[in-house]
């Protein structure tokens, strides 16, 4: 039949390639086949330029082969196609068939909202049990959970997807009493339905609930494994996370990835390290990939660990594997926490696309190497390319102006954060402040700024004044300091090792003295100096 005209101006003219099958010896089901299975794969403008194609041949789509361009264009999205694709379902008589009426439902309510969705529903002569899923899979994505509970409660029929659907959607609400209160209720559930409270619970932080879900899950996939992992890895628990790890029997790269990056990111760059050397034996079946690399050389970082990170480099080239943003932006803080500021300007500058991460690693980077005026350069460069800074780049930018000694400019920085830029200032950067302000000899100034603190200082912070104290001879300020890190860190040596160093400056030998015998009755050694970056 002739293409309306409504789908000669939406459709694109220019042909497209077809994989197998030319025009004039495809048969219907080759082409709902190939639009069914491009749009399957994500590939939304070819399924619609094969549903054109198929309509210049003269060939009569099925609603099938309909329902699959309106899922493409859904993804593209485009509303000429939206109309083009409608009009032409109302010319085959598709308007009462409830998989063409399902999609283009979902489809308008990527467009024009749940209204224009809840219309076509609301007008379809035959519903099932897919189309009912379906609008309550739309009003969850547009966040109307009460909407979705009363699709829910007038379902004539329900399925275990229609009962993880709301259970989801309470658990992504944080409502895990109504959650559990339907789970319980399930005539049927799957591993979704325990996935979907593990992660419930998980993402409220009550571990101990979703452990008591795993626990009495009939069968667990990789997915609940890996959820568990990852939940004791956002509150800590390095040890439970082993834990888990330690109990599944078939490990994929999924759960080495999730081990990983549990280490790296709580501390443990050795354990992180080691685990990567298990998972690179053979009998592992295991070939690390991108993600596992990502959290490698963080830990190679926090370690110091050139020597490592650039052996770590060159296996990622044997692998051919390419190094896409995130690899390098986690190279860049390698580099940079080890000194090689040249190697990580090198890499910045082969960004494709310089995001907030980058620009905050390669700051950083600066300012612990004492390269102020590029860091300060490379801010202003972040703000006139419309890259809103986080608390992470000031961190960065205020080590800059710290190891500079730029008291103003760091005073000035400070004061933007909250004013301009809506960044609220954390404890590490008042620590930073701090020292700033303290190492100039304005102490009061340092520690008012302590006594304004709208949280509670860490021992960094006092440390800092502590440390000021020691450099510009001041006990009164020294000593207040040294009460409140004793009281944070009773067994770290070096905060009494500051103060009886003050004391033996100002010329109290008796002070300096007594602290030191305070010391020895508790044990307290100096350490031996050592340093964190391995020579290359």
């Amino acid at each position: 039949m002739p293409v309306p005209w409504t789908a000669k101006r939406a459709f694109p003219s220019r042909h497209c390639r077809l994989a197998s099958f030319s025009s004039s010896s495809s048969s219907l089901s080759s082409w709902t086949q190939a639009i069914r299975s491009a749009a399957d794969l994500g590939r939304s403008r070819r399924a619609v330029y094969l549903y054109a194609h198929m309509l210049r041949s003269g060939c009569r789509p099925d609603p099938f082969a309909a329902a699959a361009a309106l899922k493409a264009c859904a993804r593209i999205p485009s509303k000429p196609l939206a109309v083009a694709i409608h009009g032409h379902l109302q010319k085959l008589g598709f308007d009462s068939h409830v998989y063409a009426q399902t999609a283009l439902a979902d489809l308008y309510s990527k467009l024009d909202g749940m209204e224009a969705a809840r219309k076509i529903f609301d007008g379809m002569p035959v519903k099932n049990v897919v189309s009912w899923n379906s609008i309550l899979s739309m009003h969850m994505r547009a966040g109307e959970l009460e909407a979705a509970r009363r699709v829910f409660d007038e379902m004539p029929v329900r399925d275990v997807i229609s009962w993880n659907s709301i259970i989801s959607g309470y658990a992504k609400a944080g409502d895990m009493d109504s959650a559990a209160e339907l789970f319980d209720c399930m005539p049927e559930r799957n591993p979704a339905s325990w996935n979907g409270m593990i992660s419930g619970y998980i993402n409220r932080g009550d571990m101990g609930m979703a452990r008591e879900f795993f626990e009495e899950m009939p069968v667990r996939s990789n997915v609940s494994w890996i959820a568990m992992i990852s939940g004791y890895t956002r509150c800590g628990d390095v040890a439970s996370a082993w834990e888990i790890f330690d109990q599944m029997e078939k490990k994929d790269l999924y759960a080495w990835n999730a081990m990983i990056a549990c280490y790296a990111q709580n501390g443990c760059p050795r354990e992180a390290i080691q685990s990567f050397n298990r998972m690179r034996k053979p009998d592992s079946g295991v070939e690390p990939d991108e993600m596992t690399f990502s959290s490698v050389i963080s830990a190679c970082s926090q370690l110091g660990n050139l020597r490592f990170g650039l052996w770590i480099e060159e296996y990622m080239r044997l692998l051919g594997i390419e190094l896409d943003d995130h690899l390098r932006t986690a190279l860049v803080d390698l580099y940079s926490k080890c000194g090689g500021m040249d190697k990580a300007f090198e890499l910045f500058s082969g960004f494709r696309r310089r995001d907030l991460v980058s620009y905050s690693a390669i700051i950083l980077g600066c300012g612990i190497n004492g390269r102020s005026n590029d860091a300060i350069k490379l801010f202003q460069k972040m703000l006139d390319e419309k890259v809103s800074p986080n608390a992470a780049t000031f961190v960065g930018l205020l080590t800059a102006y710290n190891h500079a000694g730029l008291v103003e400019e760091g005073r000035r920085c400070f004061a933007s954060m909250s004013k301009k830029h809506k960044v609220a200032p954390s404890v590490d950067h008042y620590a930073i402040i701090v020292d700033l302000v303290g190492r100039s000899g304005r102490l009061e100034e340092a520690y008012q700024l302590i006594r304004k603190m709208p949280m509670q200082p860490h021992v960094g912070v006092w440390g800092a004044l502590l440390l000021a104290s020691r450099l510009h001879g001041n006990i009164e300020f020294g000593e207040l300091a040294a009460r409140n890190c004793f009281k944070m860190k009773p067994e770290e040596s070096g905060y009494y090792l500051l103060l009886a160093g003050l004391y033996a400056e100002a010329g109290k030998w008796e002070k300096a003295k007594r602290l030191r015998k305070m010391m020895e009755a508790k044990g307290l050694y100096k350490m031996p100096g050592c340093s964190w970056v391995e020579p290359t």
